[in-house]
């Protein structure tokens, strides 16, 4: 499960202009009326999900946007998502239960641990597994795909490892379900039943159970949707487990999400020294950030109060999540959602700074009326003098632009978590690890090539920022086709994300005024490119600098 960075700084969606209050089922946990016409403000603009808060004076959950378009099915309070990584608060509250319970200890060393395993992985310490900087890098299963504990702790022996445990920093999906397995040989039962019977249950309840298999939660599913898709994965697969056990296999509401993070850290899941032991276990990150097991703890210094927080999703279930507990108020606050039109971590960023200033919460700008005629006017191709092109095409009440080669993608970049620096190392790093002088870098180069043959030329085809996360474009070529792929890299340049036979990355725009338009944003301050067209011409005024491109059809 890729893990979304925490950002603190259309029949899908009609019935997303309101909360969803005439199917809450707990009218007494009812937002604030300006806090829910906020909120519905940004379900205007595209969040679907839902939005609990529990604490510093707040009890209060608000739903929007459907579960099932199809179905005309609304997203209630009752509604369960996928919370992806977040998972991994829930692992790591097991094995600092054990762990406090005398089961063993946080320096004991993996392989002492779960008998059969072996490599760099065996040497990992507890601790460094919580924390990700156990050094073992690569995935050991495929999300939603059979895989059996043998075959698990088979597989994690075989990875590498990236640098000598407990020296860097290093995420790591199969370390935590490392951690799962960990749990299943200790604790006496199965991971799955520990989790069930220790850890998942709350004061007053039960929050969730497994995206897939059993126990599952108890409430109707929200089907995920992305780029306006279905997802492909509703928790249907039979199991065996263990590809996403302990890293992103738990589902829950919002609700249940923010009444466990609160109840976490309140002492009531695991023992108050548990808590402390998961606070003083820290991996330093610098810049006021630290790593602690599950979490992400940041300082002051951005808010004016400690945060602890925690998010997931994307993949192929289509939601996403995020938990977030402010110490000094007792207050937690969760965020999930089914589509990527406004993310949860997207919505929290402007939640957050309301709720502890205690000031209004910044809504979305309204949108300029959109004349049809104006828009289906901009449809066409427009070419840079490079021989890339900006394919524009009128969607619903925005205009689609189709990047295709590199320095049309490079003239729409802009991204307020990246520079244009950023992302030419991004572009550097790719290309490096294909070069297929790494064991990751020829395994990439044999699976192209087992669709185009043996690959023959890579082009840059530019870099994107997708979420919070940079995708760099490349044109492969090969002795039987070609073909477009991107890739994601994590901190330590090796392979967060992929995809093959993808096609051109494409923005969204919106009017601003005749002949002006601007990425598809909340807030218009957040827009690093604006576009404009005259005389057949489409300008592209954006961080590398103002582009032309001249209509060609």
């Amino acid at each position: 499960m890729k893990r979304i960075a925490i950002i603190l700084a259309a029949a899908m969606l009609a019935a997303a202009c309101s909360s969803n209050a005439d199917v809450d089922p707990e009218p007494d946990r009812a937002c604030d009326p300006a806090l829910e016409d906020a909120l519905g403000a940004w379900a205007e603009a595209g969040f679907s999900g839902t939005v609990a808060i529990d604490g510093g004076g707040l009890d209060c959950q608000a739903a929007f946007g459907m579960a099932d378009a199809e179905a005309g099915t609304a997203n209630t309070a009752e509604t369960v998502f996928g919370i992806g990584s977040v998972s991994k608060a829930f692992a790591a509250a097991a094995v600092l239960d054990l762990v406090d319970a005398g089961v063993f200890a946080l320096d004991a060393a993996a392989g002492e641990l779960l008998p059969g395993l072996g490599g760099p992985a065996a040497e990992a310490t507890v601790e460094q597994l919580l924390l990700h900087t156990s050094g073992i890098e690569g995935g050991h299963g495929t999300d939603h795909r059979p895989l059996d504990r043998d075959e698990a702790i088979a597989a994690i022996s075989a990875l590498e490892s990236a640098f000598e445990p407990g020296t860097d920093y290093l995420y790591s999906n199969a370390g935590y379900s490392l951690l799962a397995l960990i749990v299943d040989e200790q604790s006496g039962s199965s991971y799955r039943e520990y989790l069930d019977e220790a850890i998942l249950a709350i004061p007053g309840g039960h929050a969730g159970g497994f995206w897939d298999g059993e126990p599952a939660p108890s409430g109707p599913r929200a089907i995920g949707y992305t780029d306006g898709a279905p997802a492909p994965e509703t928790g249907g697969f039979a199991g065996p487990h263990w590809a996403m056990a302990g890293n992103g296999d738990l589902a829950m509401t919002a609700a249940e999400l923010s009444d466990w993070t609160r109840a976490l850290f309140d002492g009531e899941i695991i023992a108050p020294d548990a808590v402390d032991l998961l606070l003083g276990t820290v991996f330093d990150h610098g810049e006021g950030t630290a790593e602690i097991p599950g979490w992400v703890s940041i300082g002051p210094d951005l808010l004016g109060v400690p945060i602890i927080g925690a998010s997931g999703g994307g993949g192929d279930t289509g939601h996403n999540a995020v938990a977030t507990w402010l110490p000094e108020t007792g207050t937690s606050v969760a965020v999930v959602g089914n589509t990527d039109d406004v993310l949860p971590d997207e919505l929290l960023e402007v939640l957050l700074p309301a709720l502890v200033t205690g000031e209004p919460m910044e809504v979305p700008d309204e949108r300029a009326e959109v004349d049809p005629a104006e828009l289906q006017a901009r449809e066409g191709v427009y070419g840079l003098d490079s021989g890339s092109t900006l394919t524009v095409s009128a969607e619903d009440e925005a205009l689609t632009v189709t990047a295709d080669g590199a320095d049309a993608v490079a003239a729409m970049f802009g991204s307020d978590d990246f520079a244009a620096e950023d992302a030419a190392a991004h572009e550097d790093a790719v290309l490096a690890l294909l070069d297929g002088e790494s064991a990751v870098g020829r395994a990439e180069r044999e699976a192209i090539g087992a669709d185009i043959g043996p690959v023959t030329g890579i082009d840059l085809a530019g870099t994107v920022d997708a979420g919070g996360e940079l995708h760099t474009y490349l044109r492969v070529s090969g002795e039987d086709g070609d073909m477009l792929a991107w890739y994601a890299l994590d901190e330590q340049d090796q392979i967060a994300a992929v995809e093959y036979d993808a096609g051109p990355p494409a923005f969204t725009l919106i009017p601003t005024g005749e002949g002006q338009y601007r990425p598809d944003e909340p807030i218009a301050a957040e827009a690093a490119v604006a576009v404009s067209f005259q005389d057949e011409v489409m300008t592209v005024d954006g961080p590398a600098g103002a582009v032309d491109a001249a209509r060609t059809d």
